[in-house]
């Protein structure tokens, strides 16, 4: 496994977190010191990258709703009060549903 980023990316497209040791090992070994950084911020969460970066369970549809609300929200920022907020959210959830 190579110690860049093109390394990684494989890891990430092929689900392989059993291969992320030896990627941080060659990373170690190599001169790219903002890698180093990056893989000791994985480290540091190991647990969590590993299921992360080994099972297709995700939490991507959950993020883009939020993403979405929030976005909603800025739009109507000063606008709005609470109640036609929740009617907005609700009725595009609706319309992308």
């Amino acid at each position: 496994m190579a110690g860049d980023g093109r390394g990684f990316a494989e890891i990430l497209q092929t689900r392989s977190g059993q291969h992320l040791k030896d990627w941080i090992i060659a990373v170690r070994t190599a001169d790219l010191p903002r890698l180093h950084a990056f893989a000791t911020g994985l480290e540091r969460d190991w647990d969590a990258v590993l299921q992360g970066l080994s099972t297709r369970w995700n939490s991507g549809p959950v993020e883009g709703r939020v993403n979405h609300i929030k976005m909603i929200k800025r739009q109507m920022f000063g606008r709005a009060e609470l109640p036609l907020l929740r009617k907005r959210v609700l009725l595009t959830a609706a319309a992308s549903s």
